[in-house]
């Protein structure tokens, strides 16, 4: 099986079927860090990157910025001092799509590049 963070996101359309709890099941544990929440019955992926300061809070912030607009996948992103959340789901489906977990794995992969000095 491909590594999550090597594929593509693929475009999206309202019909566009979500993940299945067969597929979450086995995808899931690729993403170790992130949470499976549930926000107004949607569910969603979540995680809280930290950081020693601002600065690298926003490099991370607009690294991933950057990543979602190439890939046509956006999530929600909130810096503060020192952390960065980010929510992944696909909004034209109000669901999880497979490219939520493509994201969150390539989220993993521009935090790890990141100097963490």
């Amino acid at each position: 099986m491909t590594s999550l963070n090597q594929e593509k996101c693929e475009a999206c359309r309202r019909d566009s079927p979500s993940v299945t709890d067969e597929e979450v099941a086995q995808l899931k544990p690729e993403l170790p860090d992130w949470e499976m929440i549930n926000e107004d019955d949607i569910p969603k992926l979540d995680r809280v990157f930290k950081f020693k300061n601002f600065q690298q809070a926003l490099d991370f912030t607009n690294q991933l910025g950057n990543l979602a607009e190439e890939q046509g996948h956006h999530p929600r992103l909130t810096t503060e001092w020192g952390r960065v959340q980010v929510t992944w789901w696909t909004h034209k489906i109000r669901n999880l799509h497979r490219n939520d977990f493509v994201m969150a794995a390539k989220s993993d992969q521009v935090y790890q590049a990141i100097p963490q000095e």
